[in-house]
């Protein structure tokens, strides 16, 4: 993995972090479906804007089949996600939804024939403690919002994974610009007639907020599109990692939320998995 393809990555997760941020106060002030419409549907105008420009070829038909296939999944990792974001602080989420990469790594090796060598299990390991510390805190043994924004977050984590090993197949053959057009467009198809039903009036402020969401989004998605077109992405895995440290500094300052000490002692433990897989 080359250092441009690193900074790509970084830079795509920084931003997509950002992303999340703005969504999550949106979501204080608007419906759920209405929130998650609205980041998807300006994140269509943002890559409407990016076709234009880049002027990608056509799209083949097995290019239309497998960005399709990918809409629902996209649906789910964001529509469980950001129900986490709504119950549970920003970093927490986030370091929650960490266990993707774990889940990458075995995806990869499953459906792209990736190897896998003793050191990554030693990472899965360390990544699986990591997890069961950040959530121990969260268990009360009864259902609680907490509790079900766990569950969000894990699940978003599974399908995310998933989406990941997609995005690495559709990548290596097709132009970034159809891939997050497909992204952003398919998902506010999904989304449209539930934001009809919760919609609620919206003043130029809210726009102009969504709309900085939907650029942060098709910038954070383009850089990772590309990233993952240059590297395996178990490889790429590791440098969700650095989410942490923008969920951290956001949340904070954006919320007033300060991470759970076991946040920080987990995400330590999912570092050095991460270490680990990038050595292998």
């Amino acid at each position: 993995m080359t250092l441009p393809t690193a900074l790509r990555g970084v830079l795509g997760i920084a931003l997509l972090t950002a992303m999340d941020a703005v969504v999550k106060g949106q979501m204080r002030e608007h419906p759920f479906f209405l929130a998650l419409f609205m980041r998807f549907a300006m994140g269509s105008l943002f890559a409407l804007i990016f076709v234009a420009l880049a002027r990608p070829p056509r799209p083949t038909r097995a290019s239309v089949i497998g960005n399709t296939i990918r809409v629902p999944v996209v649906v789910l990792t964001a529509g469980s996600f950001f129900y986490s974001v709504s119950l549970l602080p920003l970093a927490e989420a986030l370091t929650l939804a960490f266990l993707a990469p774990v889940f990458v790594a075995l995806l990869g090796a499953l459906l792209l024939k990736e190897k896998l060598s003793g050191r990554v299990f030693q990472a899965l390991g360390f990544c699986l403690a990591g997890m069961l510390i950040m959530v121990w805190p969260r268990l009360q043994g009864h259902v609680t919002n907490a509790e079900l924004g766990v569950a969000a977050a894990l699940f978003s984590a599974v399908a995310y994974a998933f989406n990941l090993v997609l995005l690495r197949r559709i990548a290596q053959k097709e132009h970034p610009a159809i891939i997050v057009l497909f992204q952003n467009g398919g998902p506010a198809l999904c989304l449209a007639i539930p934001a009809a039903l919760a919609f609620v009036p919206m003043n130029s402020a809210d726009i102009g907020t969504y709309a900085l969401a939907g650029a942060l989004g098709v910038g954070g998605h383009l850089l990772l599109v590309s990233a993952y077109a240059r590297a395996e992405a178990s490889r790429l895995a590791p440098l969700e990692y650095t989410a942490l440290i923008w969920a951290s500094l956001l949340g904070y300052l954006m919320f007033g939320e300060v991470p759970l000490f076991t946040t920080f002692a987990g995400a330590l433990l999912i570092v050095a998995g991460a270490v680990a897989v990038s050595r292998r």
